[in-house]
């Protein structure tokens, strides 16, 4: 008689706040995945308090503000990057973008509240998932001219311009998506944050290897 293999512990996540009325979709998302959270407001903790903590991933919210304004969203996602995977949702995105060196500029055409299809790589956030995926927007901000550190993984097609749409960080497990894989009018969206627990796991699996 064989016995079952033991229940994984549920994975215990960080989500930023970045005072944004998203955040808690997240909270709603990620539970439903079984994770457990713990929710800090982007101005409310210190580097030391993270590390202390030490969740198994940290995840960056959306906002209403620009990355330079984001508390310590930044400074979060350059200094523990290599020490802990790390999901950066639109202004998370970009904060992700601003701490590894891109640029954050304002889009041709402000999007809100507007569904757009992707085109991906396949990998990552995308693994299992069909070309063309339906996501949502609501971003005036886009992140260009990544540095070698940061590869595209999503983009889609706007009237004026291609927009990166997600980005990975080449060696460490940073994740970026432009758009809200919370939202409802995201389809897949469940299934790219049970990618990324995916690539929690197996970043602490190799971890403890």
């Amino acid at each position: 008689m064989t016995t079952p293999p033991a229940e994984q512990a549920p994975l215990r996540l960080l989500l930023i706040d970045n005072y944004d009325s998203f955040t808690y979709n997240l909270v709603q998302y990620f539970g439903e995945l079984g994770a457990d959270l713990t929710v800090w407001r982007n101005d409310a903790f210190t580097l030391d308090d993270v590390r202390a903590l030490n969740p198994d991933a940290i995840v960056v919210s959306p906002g209403p503000c620009t990355p330079t304004e984001a508390g310590l969203s930044v400074p979060v996602i350059r200094e523990l990057g290599p020490e802990y995977p790390l999901l950066g949702v639109c202004l998370g995105h970009q904060s992700i973008g601003q701490a590894y060196g891109a640029q954050v500029t304002r889009a041709a055409r402000p999007v809100h509240g507007k569904t757009s299809p992707v085109r991906h790589d396949g990998q990552g956030l995308f693994a299992g998932l069909p070309d063309g995926v339906q996501v949502t927007r609501y971003h005036s901000l886009i992140v260009k001219d990544l540095p070698p550190e940061l590869q595209a993984t999503a983009w889609t097609d706007d009237p004026d311009e291609v927009i990166v749409m997600a980005l990975r960080h080449r060696e460490h497990p940073v994740f970026g998506v432009q758009f809200h894989p919370e939202s409802i009018e995201t389809p897949t969206g469940m299934s790219m944050l049970a990618n990324f627990l995916a690539e929690v796991r197996a970043f602490r699996a190799a971890g403890t290897a």
